[in-house]
């Protein structure tokens, strides 16, 4: 296994990189602003609700929720940033009185207990070197009564070789877990878990605009339109290679999962 700080400190810096943005778009995980919509409609959202995004990235996420269900927001990310991107963007759509971001560790949330009537984590958990930690944070911030919701990579078996580095880590595919094991996570932190969407098809629809653009990206390279220092062509396409036909073989998945805390 990675050391847990170079596992968060290079998933925020790649994920903050053009890299990234040149193959994910604003939106870093299947399904995109659909499936984040999805996610408010099973959290409940309401004007005026207090929403925390886990790992909001650049912050598409929680701009979203906050336009669609009139919810304040607070954005949290490891990387400074994708904070300060993520916090002029809110500010440029005119949702700064909504909408606010901070840097801030998934393991050690600096909320108190019961500040939040919800919260979204999409496809982070996965990286997370302390799940439990991080499972117990978020039961911990929701006030009695809110709800999680958890979208991530889900697995069954092991995985290939090829998915096993730190690149696959950050990509979220390395540490998948069997959908159990996210169920098991969520009821050791005292949250009552709800029927559980399976979504493969569509991170099977991500993995294929994935490779169409590393090929596209690779052109672009090939041909000197485009710098990307660093990048990994064999390495990524290898990496994409796999995960198709985990999907394909029914390895790898992609599932919601909503977490209620009780009211005492």
């Amino acid at each position: 296994m990675q050391n847990t700080e170079d596992i968060k400190t290079c998933c925020a810096t790649l994920y903050q990189s053009d890299w990234v943005r040149l193959l994910l778009g604003d939106s870093f995980h299947p399904g995109g602003l659909a499936l984040t919509r999805r996610l408010g409609v099973l959290l409940d959202l309401q004007p005026g609700r207090r929403v925390l995004d886990v790992a909001a990235g650049p912050g598409s996420s929680a701009l979203f929720l906050a336009q669609q269900f009139g919810c304040k927001v607070i954005g949290l990310d490891y990387s400074a940033d994708l904070v300060a991107q993520a916090t002029a963007r809110a500010e440029a759509a005119g949702l700064s009185h909504r909408v606010r971001f901070q840097q801030g560790d998934a393991e050690r949330l600096h909320f108190t207990a019961d500040s939040f009537d919800a919260l979204i984590c999409e496809c982070a958990f996965c990286t997370f070197p302390n799940k439990t930690a991080a499972a117990f944070e978020f039961a911990r911030v929701l006030r009695p009564g809110g709800r999680v919701g958890l979208s991530d990579l889900t697995r069954s078996g092991p995985l290939p070789s090829a998915m096993a580095g730190l690149l696959a880590w950050i990509a979220c595919l390395a540490d998948a877990r069997p959908v159990e094991e996210y169920l098991a996570y969520f009821a050791q932190a005292g949250l009552v878990v709800e029927p559980v969407e399976a979504h493969d098809p569509m991170l099977s629809e991500l993995i294929k605009t994935i490779q169409a653009k590393l090929l596209g990206t690779e052109l672009l390279v090939k041909l000197k339109k485009l710098d990307l220092p660093g990048a990994n062509f064999d390495q990524a396409k290898s990496l994409a290679r796999s995960a198709a036909e985990a999907v394909q073989e029914g390895k790898l998945g992609y599932a919601l999962i909503i977490g209620t805390k009780p009211v005492s």
